[in-house]
């Protein structure tokens, strides 16, 4: 079992992914702000890291900026999951430090493909 942080203020949107990771054996554990996401991160050092990018109190770009600087949570990654689609958004993201991108609305049968597959880079690249 992974435990995976979600950094997500929309209720529905957390349960969603909760629910799915979760019929897969994973943990996860919410943040509903950037701050408290950090805190949780340093705190709990899962495997994971999702991240919303529209967050109150501090965005997720910054959120991802500040998670990259702890020395906990470094080296875990970051997956961007957010319905931002535009045109440069997934640069943006992966600039301020994520380092993997998900648009919503998800793809069920393929999202947990793309969470092992980033959990499975991230546990390779641990040094803990």
């Amino acid at each position: 079992m992974k435990t995976i942080l979600y950094i997500e203020d929309n209720d529905q949107n957390f349960y969603l992914v909760s629910f799915i990771l979760g019929t897969k054996g994973h943990e996860v554990i919410r943040a509903r702000d950037g701050r408290e996401g950090i805190d949780l991160a340093v705190a709990m050092r899962p495997d994971l890291i999702l991240l919303d990018i529209q967050l109150p109190v501090m965005d997720g770009y910054a959120t991802a900026r500040e998670l990259t600087k702890c020395p906990g949570p470094a080296g875990t990654p970051i997956v961007a999951l957010t319905s931002y689609a535009m045109a440069g958004d997934r640069e943006k993201a992966l600039a301020a430090g994520c380092t993997g991108y998900i648009e919503k609305p998800i793809n069920p049968k393929t999202f947990t493909e793309q969470i092992e597959d980033y959990l499975t880079a991230g546990t390779a690249g641990r040094h803990d």
